[in-house]
């Protein structure tokens, strides 16, 4: 799977789809997708903090928090298919809030590779 096409797979065919499975491309594409935005949005804002005064910048915290709103459910969506590829429930994602390890260990098992054939979540997605 292309760039172009994780992120229409991810902002427009499955924007809120939990079902099924994501292949590593389609989902490591699509976070380098959100890192971009993210990053394009804190230069061209100037960030959440003036650190040469260190006041908050409220235009950079509300572009931001807007893009945060609107990515984060394709975001979740994608790490749910993603563990389902690798034939792990989505509740694996709450792993993430355990503190130090957790962050790591959700990690590793989207960047594990996916079952060969099909599991219970379905058929072997599309490269």
């Amino acid at each position: 799977m292309t760039f172009g096409e994780s992120i229409n797979t991810c902002l427009k065919q499955k924007y809120a789809d939990f079902d099924g499975r994501a292949s590593r491309s389609e989902y490591w594409w699509f976070a380098l997708f959100q890192f971009l935005i993210y990053l394009v949005l804190t230069l061209v804002t100037g960030g959440i903090i003036n650190y040469e005064t260190g006041e908050i910048n409220s235009f950079g915290a509300i572009v931001l928090l807007l893009a945060v709103l609107a990515l984060i459910v394709p975001a979740i969506a994608a790490a749910v298919r993603r563990l389902h590829d690798t034939d792990k429930s989505g509740w694996w994602y709450l792993i993430s809030f355990i503190p130090y390890v957790g962050g790591i260990v959700l990690l590793v098992l989207l960047a594990l590779q996916g079952t060969s054939g099909a599991n219970r979540f379905g058929e072997v997605p599309l490269s």
